[in-house]
């Protein structure tokens, strides 16, 4: 991005200044994406200042500053969604979490994906407390029916209570995990290009 030449050096501080602020706001962005909001931007001002008739170039560029708005509540809703297309691309969790984060006040659908998200932790917490506590952790069937799956706690050690899967619990809970946030991820995905 070529930056807007200047006469007077109080407008080149007010321009600078707000571009600081437009880098600062879109920095969770990839580059491509931060490239693209500051030379669309850029193109706003640079325009702005070409049709402007006030004779003072500081009252130029303040007026179309304001016109373009605070940079943290314009850019907000476009990262939001600039964010959940990168995440539901790349299948990062953290790239997930935060535009989860950014987009919870756009709707309830991303609540309920929220809640998805963190009961997939709560397999892993599974995971995790099956090699910690291996007779205590599994899937547990009780006279044959489907009793729980995680811990079993108290329940007295009669012939009634099996763990079925025994060894194959990790194998199973993490392909299950894998599977499920891949599935919630590309459910994700459509909901996204549905809204378009």
């Amino acid at each position: 991005m070529k930056p807007i030449a200047f006469q007077e050096s109080a407008s080149k501080k007010i321009y600078d200044s707000y571009i600081k602020r437009i880098k600062r706001t879109t920095s969770t962005l990839p580059k491509e994406d931060r490239n693209e909001v500051l030379l669309e931007f850029n193109s706003h001002i640079y325009e702005g200042m070409q049709r402007n008739s006030d004779p003072s170039e500081v009252d130029a560029i303040l007026a179309i500053l304001q016109k373009l708005g605070e940079p943290e509540d314009v850019l907000k809703p476009l990262i939001a969604k600039k964010k959940l297309l990168q995440a539901t691309r790349t299948f990062n969790p953290l790239h997930i979490a935060k535009a989860l984060v950014l987009n919870i006040a756009n709707g309830v659908s991303y609540v309920f994906f929220a809640f998805l998200y963190i009961l997939l932790f709560g397999f892993g917490y599974i995971i995790v407390e099956k090699i910690r506590r291996p007779e205590e952790v599994g899937l547990f069937f009780v006279d044959g029916q489907f009793e729980t799956l995680g811990t079993m706690g108290d329940y007295p050690r009669d012939g009634r209570i099996m763990e079925v899967l025994g060894n194959w619990f990790i194998p199973v809970m993490v392909l299950v995990t894998v599977a499920l946030f891949v599935l919630i991820t590309l459910l994700l995905r459509m909901k996204q290009r549905f809204i378009k």
